[in-house]
């Protein structure tokens, strides 16, 4: 029995139904999605997400967005008003199914035979390959009893077993494979091989871990793989280095000058800010600071189609995700999620701020800004969540 997707959120205007079904981890190619005028079902395995929608909406128009674990409907209603509710009642939902399954619930005796039709041809047809592997099997025992038979008989016309000899016509003190007491595989005298070597200690040191967590509860392929891509960040530098030939040492140093652009933003110098991390890439653009950094700029001065692009490069590079990357991981999603939120694209905002919340469940501040975004969604306040961690 599937399991029912009740987490799911809904808003709508007058013209236009929006859904967000989260997908539980589910990839965009595992989910099945039908949508009818009045029927919208999305289905994962073992998850189940139905409605039987509450007024008919214009199906041919209507449109789907599968990514980032969740996925986003927008169904253009076919009459222009408030909806009291996103599905129909118990009742008419019922109804409703009982109309659209009569003519499968007519059929379905005739479909039973056909099944049942199906599942009797392959059984038989299971039960002929099974008979025929018998045979082969049974006839090429028949034909090894007949060669030992006769391999027996010529013993016996021959002369029998000869003396010292087993009924294998194995000699005593050999063994199977036809070697001797005191004669390895290879044919040589145990005498002629080699003494064991002589026992030694060797000397093993330990390096230190990076990460905090013991090694059995950490995730080794993972975070040797970040510390390799930090390793390559480190040492990267951009194709166009050779153009800044007019820079000084200190300038040319991706660090000097992510922490000249932090100290700009602290003054309130956005634009500076946003200069020193604009440079800082292009001498380095494996750096996941810079970017979600710059994204932090580009959301106090409202360029919110930026701060999209930016931290998703930020959340792109802050992969895999381990310890070490958490807080940076969190704060990425959360410019991004304020910058969805500002657009309006309140589905896609929370689905970050949701994705923050889980690396760090215990922050308040998380919390407060999903209930926030979800009660706009909802359409109990019609204030916009701002939030900047820089």
């Amino acid at each position: 029995m599937p399991l029912l997707v009740s987490d799911f959120c809904w808003s709508q205007t007058d013209s236009t139904v929006h859904i967000s079904v989260p997908l539980k981890g589910a990839r965009a190619d595992m989910v099945d999605v039908l949508c009818t005028e009045e029927y919208l079902k999305v289905h994962f395995p073992p998850y189940l997400f139905e409605a039987f929608l509450y007024e008919p909406v214009l199906d041919h128009r209507s449109s789907a967005k599968l990514g980032n674990g969740v996925a986003l409907f927008n169904l253009p209603k076919k009459t222009e008003r408030v909806w009291e509710d996103l599905m129909k009642t118990s009742r008419e939902s019922q109804r409703f199914a009982a109309t659209e399954n009569y003519e499968i619930i007519t059929k379905l005796p005739l479909l039973m035979k056909y099944i049942l039709w199906l599942e009797q041809e392959e059984r038989e047809n299971i039960q002929k390959m099974k008979e025929v592997e018998r045979q082969k099997t049974s006839e090429e025992l028949e034909a090894w009893q007949q060669r030992l038979k006769d391999r027996r008989e010529e013993r016996r016309v021959t002369g029998g077993v000869t003396p010292g000899e087993d009924r294998g016509g194995v000699k005593p003190g050999e063994d199977r494979g036809g070697v001797t007491p005191g004669e390895d595989r290879g044919g040589k005298n145990a005498a002629e091989l080699p003494p064991p070597r002589s026992r030694g200690n060797i000397q093993v040191s330990f390096t230190p871990r990076v990460f905090p967590t013991a090694l059995r509860e950490s995730r080794v392929a993972e975070e040797e793989e970040w510390l390799q891509k930090q390793a390559e960040a480190r040492r990267a530098l951009g194709a166009d280095v050779e153009q800044l030939q007019d820079l000084t040492e200190a300038e040319r140093n991706p660090d000097w000058l992510k922490e000249k652009g932090d100290k700009r933003f602290t003054a309130g110098d956005y634009h500076g800010a946003v200069n020193a991390y604009n440079l800082a890439i292009r001498l380095n653009s494996k750096i996941p600071a810079l970017y979600s950094n710059r994204a932090a700029c580009h959301l106090k001065l409202g360029n919110l189609h930026k701060v999209v692009e930016d931290a998703s490069q930020a959340l792109q590079l802050l992969t895999p995700p381990v310890a070490a990357n958490a807080a940076a991981r969190v704060r990425a999603s959360v410019r991004r999620g304020s910058a969805f939120c500002q657009l309006q694209l309140y589905a896609e905002g929370l689905q970050d701020f949701q994705t923050a919340l889980k690396i760090d469940p215990d922050n308040e501040a998380l919390q407060r800004d999903v209930q926030k975004i979800r009660d706009i969604m909802q359409g109990s306040a019609h204030t916009h969540t701002h939030t900047h961690t820089h």
